[in-house]
This record gives structure tokens, sequence and C-alpha cells, in this order.
């Protein structure tokens, strides 16, 4: 029985070789496959992990903003107030004064240029506080990331308060210089309206159409938000120590940004919102009656342009509110100002190796 065995073995040996080797074979890539299966599959679990950790640390920087923005909007406020003090001018009104005629004219002109300045320095705020955050955002992703040392992080915490208290440039000196062209084209636009003169709601829109042309029309509104000049940029960063020169670093990306064609259509967008929400606060001060009907009630009901001008005036305190109004929410729920917070965000969280 063994010799017969035996026999076929010796027969059938080369198949049995090849079939031997064939299942060893399949083993082998089996296992090999298995193996590059697994290691797929947890590159892809850690990338997913690290998406889902940047998505989250991205979202927490977004809150952060908006905290931010409600932060500096009280100090906005009184900047503005201060260089455009209508409640004096307000008090001299109730002693009588034998100018009251040029009391009333300054007031008019005060009153559209704080308001009109309130909408573009909210708007400004808004989107210059979310590209500085996002960039501080992103590279403070990458020092947190594995593999970072944290004794060289890229952002240090005096570094990015130094960096941040560039936003003074718009609370101070880009302030008086956006007051400056707004005031000018509002005296262009309103300067020759009687107080007596009565508008619509309608006629009210055209008037801030025509001021927006005219202040657009001039420089580019990023400059208004951070210092160009590049002493004052070393200024801010107050002298030439490691730490300054990332500060100066960040400046300058952020000036980039803030040149970019993609931000003046964010903050385009955020402008047309913010006065489009300025009209319907005003609109609520035009509405007919209940009992009385019209077809068109935006330009049925007319008032007075002295009527107008405290009602223009108080707008800064729901402009400027530091209090989540609809002005403000609507800002930073606007989705292209998210979209662009998101880019600037995955710009400065990529690893400049992979950005190559």
């Amino acid at each position: 029985m063994f010799s017969s065995v035996w026999n076929f073995i010796k027969r059938h040996k080369k198949k049995f070789i090849f079939t031997g080797a064939a299942v060893g074979g399949v083993y082998l890539l089996s296992k090999y496959a298995q193996k590059k299966i697994k290691e797929v599959q947890e590159k892809e679990a850690s990338e997913y992990i690290a998406q889902a950790r940047r998505q989250f640390h991205f979202e927490s920087n977004q809150r952060t903003c908006n905290m931010t923005v409600l932060s500096m909007l009280p100090p906005l406020r009184e900047a503005i107030v201060t260089q455009l003090n209508s409640e004096s001018l307000t008090a001299m009104l109730k002693t009588k004064p034998a100018n009251k005629l040029e009391i009333w004219e300054n007031l008019k002109i005060i009153s559209f240029t704080r308001t009109v300045v309130a909408v573009y320095s909210t708007c400004m705020l808004v989107v210059l506080l979310r590209v500085q955050l996002n960039i501080i955002g992103g590279y403070l992703y990458l020092d947190n990331s594995v593999g970072k040392s944290a004794a060289s992080p890229l952002t240090p915490p005096d570094v990015q308060q130094q960096y941040l208290s560039s936003i003074q440039h718009l609370l101070g000196d880009g302030l008086t210089e956006l007051i400056s062209r707004v005031k000018t084209a509002v005296q262009n636009s309103l300067g020759g309206v009687s107080l007596k003169q009565s508008l619509s709601l309608l006629e009210l829109e055209q008037q801030l159409i025509w001021i927006r042309a005219e202040v657009d029309s001039g420089r580019p509104l990023s400059s208004y938000m951070l210092a160009d000049d590049e002493e004052v940029l070393a200024d801010q960063a107050c002298g030439l120590t490691e730490k300054d020169l990332v500060t100066i670093r960040l400046l300058n990306e952020t000036r980039d940004m803030l040149d970019s064609p993609d931000l003046s259509k964010v903050l385009g967008a955020c402008l047309n919102r913010g006065f489009s929400r300025l009209l319907d606060n005003l609109a609520e001060f035009f509405r007919l009656p209940v009992s009385d009907s019209a077809p068109d009630s935006l330009s049925a009901v007319s008032l007075p342009l002295a009527k107008i001008i405290p009602i223009i005036n108080g707008q800064i305190n729901s402009v400027c509110s530091d209090t989540p109004s609809h002005f403000v929410q609507d800002l930073l729920l606007n989705n292209q100002v998210k979209e662009f917070a998101a880019i600037v965000y995955e710009t400065f969280s990529t690893p400049q190796e992979l950005q190559k």
C-alpha cells in the first residue's frame, strides 16, 4: 500500500511541487494584502481623526471670533461717538441758540456720517478679526499638531498679543481717515437738502447709495483696516527682536489677505447686508397706520429731514451693539464670511511642505 502511494507521489511530484508553491504564494500574497489593507485603514482612520480634530478646532476658533467681535464693538462705538459727538449739538439746540439753523445743519452731517461710518467700520471689524484670528488659529493648530515641538511655537502668546494689537489702527488713525472720507461724501450728497424737505424710505435709500458710491470710489477700504506703511508696521512690532520679526511677518500676511480680490467681495457682501439691515431698521419709522393701506408703503410715507436726523443718529446703538443684534448676527453668520474664514484657516493650518 505504501509503495503504491510512494509511486503515485513520484509520478506527480512536479504537480505537488507546483501546487505547494502556488498555495504558499497565495498565502504570502494574502498576508501581504492584509498588511497593506490594514495600513490603508490605519492611514484613513488617522487622516479622519486629524480632519475631525482640525474641523473641531476651526469651529471653536469661529466662536472665538464671534465673541471677540462683540467685545470690540463698545470701544468702536465709543471711538466713533467721540469723534462725531452729536449729543453736544443736541444739548446746544435745547438752549434755543441764535445759530439754531447752523447747528441743525451740522447735526444733519454728523448724524448721517456717524451711522454710515458705524456700518462701514463694523463690517471692517468683522472681516479683519476673521482674517487675523484664523491666521493665528491656523498656526496654533500646527503648534498643537503631533510631532511639533512645544518649545518652538510658531506664534508665542506675546507675539499673538502684539499682532492683534494692530486692530487699534481701525479704532484710531484708520477710523479718523474713514470719518473724513464719509463726511465729505455725506456733505456732497445731503449738504444742499433742506431740513424741511420730506424724504420717503426709497429716497433715503438713494441718498445712502450715493454716499456709498463716493466712499467706495476712493482709496481701498483695506487701508482703513490695517496700516500699510512699512515703517508703521515696524513701529507696531516695536523693535527688531526675533518675536518682533514674527509679528511683522504676520502683519504682512494679513495685508496680503486684505488686499486680495476675494476679501473685497466678502467686505462688499457685508456692506450690502449691513446697509440692507439699516434700511430695515429705518423702515419701522416709515410705516403707515394699520388702518391705512397703500400699494407701495416704501414711497407712500415721507418724513421731513429734520425728523429723520434723530432716527438716523440713534442707529449707531443698533449697529455697534455689543449684544447679539440682528445687524451683527447678519454679519457674523454671513456665508461668504464663513467661507473666506475657512480658506484663511486652511491656508495657515496646512504644513508648508504640503503647500509646495
